[in-house]
């Protein structure tokens, strides 16, 4: 099973992903995190990449997909694998095509702009580690410190509320579109958010017929 899963940023990739992987035995690839391993190693490819990320930017499409296009050739994706984070543009996604990344299905979480605000507001990520967290929906059993590694648990920059309103315009006008692009390859599976993150998971894998 190969996925993609679309949707604002907050939208709840990434925990879907995180379950998603578990249930299909498949690697989730998430752009952030290795783009995220790449700056705290202080690499080429993620000091570049961060100054786009610290401002809510685009990171340029050929540091992506060469990103991607390597993961992907990893023995561990030979049965599958869900995209987090990528593509978020048309010209990102007819790369990967080039590139000849297959999907067998494009998961676009539907949640509102609204939701996303507070969603984001909420959010803390350990930053030794990179697990996610939520104040409210999902915290940690003790306030401030991962359950994982006991690294301290931050806001990011990007989650900051003008940074976020600045994200979802970028989503709205880069990565909206992508879901009329899938739809055409008859590859969207449109999910609408769920009160928890167990219906969503639910409705995720009804849209794939499991």
């Amino acid at each position: 099973m190969k996925l993609i899963l679309l949707g604002a940023p907050g939208a709840g990739k990434g925990t879907q992903a995180e379950i998603l992987r578990k249930e299909l035995n498949v690697p989730t690839i998430s752009t952030g995190n290795i783009l995220r391993a790449a700056i705290k190693n202080g690499t080429p490819t993620g000091l570049k990449a961060k100054s786009y990320m610290d401002e809510g930017k685009l990171v340029p499409d050929d540091v992506i997909i060469g990103i991607i296009t390597e993961r992907l050739a990893e023995e561990d994706c030979k049965n599958g694998y869900i995209l987090d984070g990528v593509p978020r543009t048309i010209g990102q996604a007819e790369a990967m095509e080039k590139a000849g990344v297959s999907i067998d299905a494009a998961i676009s979480l539907e949640v509102s702009d609204e939701i996303i605000m507070k969603r984001m507001d909420g959010r803390r990520v350990c930053e030794a580690c990179g697990a996610s967290y939520h104040v409210v929906n999902a915290p940690s059993k003790k306030e401030g410190v991962c359950d994982v590694c006991g690294g301290k648990l931050v806001q990011r920059a990007d989650d900051a509320p003008e940074t976020v309103q600045k994200r979802l315009e970028v989503y709205h006008t880069e990565t909206e579109p992508l879901k009329d692009f899938y739809a055409q390859r008859g590859l969207l599976k449109p999910v609408e958010d769920q009160p928890t993150i167990a219906g969503t998971t639910q409705a995720i894998l009804r849209a794939l017929g499991r």
